[in-house]
């Protein structure tokens, strides 16, 4: 009966490991290469031990025969028509041939030869115990040599295969630290490093890798300078024309252009935020924060400063105290907050169970690539207005402050932002000061 899919037994996960699978392989080629030896050795030695020993027989027999037509007295072990005497053997003698069979008689191995005589069967035997013991203690010997034979190539085999892997794992790990943003990994095998030596497919795929990552990170970092140089000198005639846009006489025109001054200023101070946190140099303060207070204190300042609605809700299940930078916070729920009332609908949603902070929307939700990949710089849906940096710079300073930001849609409609902050907790007993003061 075909079990179900869920239902079929699944291996282990180690026994996905290329350690296992050559372990298996050597064991497997080993014992069908140590059988093969041993039913050769086998099949060689028992054919000399019993020929030899049918050669005796048959000597004896003919002794025996010519005793027996000079009317001599037959010796020991030599008789006719002995009870003994296999029938096959027995029938093969009264018919007129020679032969001779290897039979067990009273628990002793013995060698019969028979032959006619007078119709009747003339059997000579000898003793096949020496011979039998000779084949046994080679089958014995040739197991245990084998098991022998299996186990050290075993060994070795791991030994060498481990070393293998030991390299792939060190390869794979440093991979995945660059895929986590650590640039400046590199696996520096030996075999690399000194062109002498000759390289195999591991060291191949080593030398790759670190070429690879020199290059991207030289790549990586020679974007971060561009967008903080470009930014940097940006700052400057920015400045003189928002300056000169103020001097303007009042009307349509003279908002339009200081409302394009403004929000080019605040994409270069983007671009500027951005490239620290590429390049790493952001420096946190931490202090204890209750979050319950930070976050209603937000909201009211943006819908203040027009940057949300006055229907923004604030949703307290639990407070927490929490350890955090309280102005990275602040900009990352800023940020959260001001891209749900840019890209989403009213109302907006703000939860606060214990250290984790919701932001939700009623819009049409994150688009497909957000959730994939997360947020992209200078990347938003077709029709929308924005450069795609403030989830960029949210995700960049949550790391930052040690927080977890994630991005989901809501069954109901509507884009989840979810943003877990570490919870500070206390270990102090209560009424250990004065217990301490009385005594």
């Amino acid at each position: 009966m075909k079990l179900p899919r869920k239902a079929r037994l699944r291996l282990p996960a180690w026994t996905a490991t290329l350690t296992w699978k050559a372990a298996v392989f050597i064991t497997v080629m080993c014992c069908a290469l140590a059988s093969l030896l041993g039913v050769l050795v086998h099949v060689s030695v028992t054919r000399q031990t019993v020929g030899e020993a049918r050669h005796k027989a048959l000597d004896r027999l003919t002794d025996v025969t010519r005793m027996y037509e000079a009317g001599e007295q037959l010796p020991p072990g030599a008789a006719l028509d002995p009870p003994e005497l296999p029938a096959s053997l027995h029938a093969l003698a009264v018919s007129g041939k020679r032969g001779t069979l290897v039979d067990d008689d009273h628990g002793r191995p013995t060698m019969w030869a028979a032959g006619p005589a007078d119709g009747k069967a003339l059997a000579a035997e000898i003793d096949y115990t020496q011979s039998a013991r000779t084949i046994n203690g080679l089958d014995k010997a040739i197991l245990g040599s084998s098991i022998l034979a299996i186990g050290a190539t075993l060994l070795v085999g791991v030994f060498a295969v481990t070393r293998i892997t030991r390299r792939l794992h060190q390869t794979a790990t440093v991979a995945r630290r660059i895929e986590a943003g650590d640039l400046d990994a590199r696996v520096n095998d030996p075999r690399t490093s000194d062109p002498t030596r000759p390289q195999d497919e591991v060291a191949t795929v080593a030398g790759a890798l670190d070429t690879m990552a020199g290059t991207l990170q030289g790549k990586l970092l020679s974007e971060q300078r561009f967008t903080a140089d470009v930014a940097h000198e940006l700052r400057t005639p920015l400045t003189g024309l928002h300056a000169a846009a103020e001097l303007l006489p009042e009307g349509r025109p003279a908002e339009l252009v200081r409302d394009r001054v403004q929000a080019m200023r605040s994409l270069t101070e983007d671009l500027l935020e951005i490239s620290r946190l590429d390049a790493g140099s952001e420096r946190v303060d931490l202090d204890l924060q209750e979050l319950a207070p930070v976050v209603e204190r937000l909201v009211r300042a943006s819908v203040a400063s027009g940057t949300a609605e006055a229907d923004t809700t604030v949703t307290v299940v639990r407070d927490a105290c929490v350890e955090t930078d309280k102005r990275r916070l602040e900009r990352v729920l800023g940020n959260l907050l001001a891209n749900a009332h840019k890209h989403g609908k009213a109302p907006v949603e703000l939860t606060v169970h214990g250290p984790v902070v919701t932001v939700r929307d009623h819009g049409t939700g994150y688009p497909d690539y957000l959730l994939d990949h997360g947020p992209q710089r200078f990347r938003t849906d077709a029709g929308s207005k924005g450069h795609g940096l403030g989830l960029t710079i949210a995700v960049g300073q949550a790391a930052v402050i040690g927080a977890e930001l994630s991005f989901r849609n809501a069954p109901d409609g509507g884009a989840v932002a979810r943003l877990e902050l570490p919870e500070y907790v206390s270990f102090e007993v209560p009424g250990t000061d004065d217990v301490a003061h009385g005594a």
